[in-house]
């Protein structure tokens, strides 16, 4: 370490880091945060909206579907439903990482949802709608990467590990089809 710069061999000004450090208030975003925070956080907020419309879509399909002959995907949506959870803690835990607000509100889940809620009661629409929502979700979230590229490295590795999941979904749905 350069004892009158603060740099470090590699070239980081470590006492620069340190003094931005001491702004408390802005907890894990960095004076180095590239993204456009509201891009970014209105982003999140509309794949949270996504994520619980399908919470809500798979729960439904998993306590209206009946019959023995359907056990297994009633499994399957359980299953999606609970993956689908965990990508909504997610997303809200980095929004309030970026000092946003998770948006939670009912009233406007469905028009900031890039996916839609279904009510068919017939397991292969079900099984169809699910397959159409995670297409959507799987696209959206390929945009989203897209355009935060490489200015977020944590919003991006996460969107890139939930589009993984839901792309498993997509292919559990489409084994189902008939």
């Amino acid at each position: 370490m350069n004892e009158n710069t603060g740099s470090h061999a590699g070239g980081i000004d470590v006492n620069a880091i340190r003094a931005a450090a001491r702004n408390l208030k802005d907890g894990a975003v960095t004076v180095g945060y590239q993204g456009d925070r509201a891009a970014v956080l209105a982003m999140l907020n509309d794949a949270l909206a996504t994520e619980l419309v399908c919470i809500l879509r798979y729960k439904r399909h998993y306590y209206t579907v009946t019959g023995r002959e359907h056990a297994p995907i009633k499994a399957e949506f359980l299953e999606h439903a609970l993956q689908e959870q965990e990508h909504a803690d997610w997303l809200a835990e980095r929004i309030v990482q970026l000092n946003g607000q998770p948006d939670f509100n009912p009233a406007t889940l469905l028009a900031r949802s890039h996916a839609e809620y279904d009510v068919c009661e017939d397991v292969q629409s079900m099984v169809q709608a699910n397959l159409i929502a995670e297409r959507v979700a799987i696209e959206s979230y390929r945009q989203m990467v897209e355009q935060i590229g490489e200015s977020d490295p944590t919003t991006r590795h996460l969107l890139i590990k939930i589009m993984a999941v839901e792309e498993e979904h997509a292919d559990d749905m489409r084994d189902l089809l008939e």
